[in-house]
């Protein structure tokens, strides 16, 4: 019996705690959850950094360099053993609203019950736009010691251009879209919310790691591309991702149905390979606390 085959049996039950309960478009679990109601979008940030922004204590994060821009974590210690951390990015862009209200699905309720069921500790680097869409699977994940939800921009435009065709934000703007995403994260009731960033597209330059330096939070980005995004291989995108695993990498993939189908196959692969090759899944904050 596969994995997925088995994961269908229980599926039922896990998507009841992960979705209406309170993952990545639409309106929640499959046929639409009463609870993933979107909240009302704020026009201004949020918060101030000191509101919005996970507290001084808590999950480690690394100081800025000393030429004051924010340091940029691709992988773990250089001895950390045999441990990975997989991440997922929540996508889902400021303008995507219309898309969403029409059915397309950027959430995958079934990928986070499908960690749920393998035990596999994860991170969700998460958009506020997403979180304000799907609001009771953004709680749902973010009261689950399995996962932590870092921040992800609100708009998931780009820092820096080019940038994959995203629209690109001012420099001015930098500092309240990490307050914002947080600040929508938060909103929602989740709790475990880390002071980590991901770069929207992976773009980055100096300029927004000094403005990413000033609110506090560490860049996180990887050393290993899933290649999920738009596959329809399954099977590709896990050899892709197991012929890139050493220990202590930080592996990238998605949560989001409509723009990376095939990840919870790929997942289903992944995870009993590298724990037969005696790897431990561990979440970004365990990863940097080494």
């Amino acid at each position: 019996m596969t994995t997925l085959t088995v994961l269908g049996m229980v599926l039922g039950g896990a998507l009841a705690a992960c979705g209406g309960s309170g993952g990545t478009g639409g309106t929640g679990s499959p046929g639409g959850s009463p609870g993933d109601r979107p909240a009302t979008a704020s026009a201004t940030p949020s918060g101030t950094a000191s509101s919005a922004s996970p507290a001084a204590s808590g999950p480690p994060r690394t100081a800025p360099g000393p030429d004051g821009l924010a340091r940029v974590l691709t992988r773990g210690p250089k001895s950390p053993g045999k441990v990975v951390a997989l991440t997922f990015d929540a996508d889902m862009t400021a303008d995507e609203g219309p898309r969403a209200a029409e059915g397309e699905h950027f959430d995958n309720p079934e990928l986070i019950a499908l960690l749920r069921w393998l035990k596999v500790p994860a991170t969700v680097f998460m958009t506020g736009r997403w979180a304000e869409e799907y609001p009771s699977q953004a709680r749902s994940i973010g009261t689950d010691p399995l996962f932590e939800i870092a921040n992800h921009s609100y708009s998931h435009y780009a820092f820096t251009s080019p940038c994959y065709g995203l629209p690109t934000l001012g420099k001015e703007a930098i500092g309240g879209e990490v307050e914002r995403a947080f600040g929508a994260i938060r909103k929602t009731g989740a709790r475990n919310v880390v002071p980590y960033f991901r770069f929207p597209g992976g773009c980055y330059d100096d300029v927004s790691l000094r403005a990413l330096a000033a609110e506090k939070v560490t860049a996180v980005q990887w050393d290993v591309v899933s290649g999920d995004a738009f596959a329809t291989d399954a099977d590709a995108v896990a050899q892709q991702t197991l012929d890139g695993v050493k220990p202590g990498s930080l592996v990238v993939m998605h949560c989001t149905r409509s723009a990376a189908p095939v990840t919870g196959q790929a997942v289903s692969q992944v995870v009993p390979e590298l724990r037969k090759r005696g790897y431990r899944f561990v979440k970004v904050s365990d990863l940097v606390r080494g």
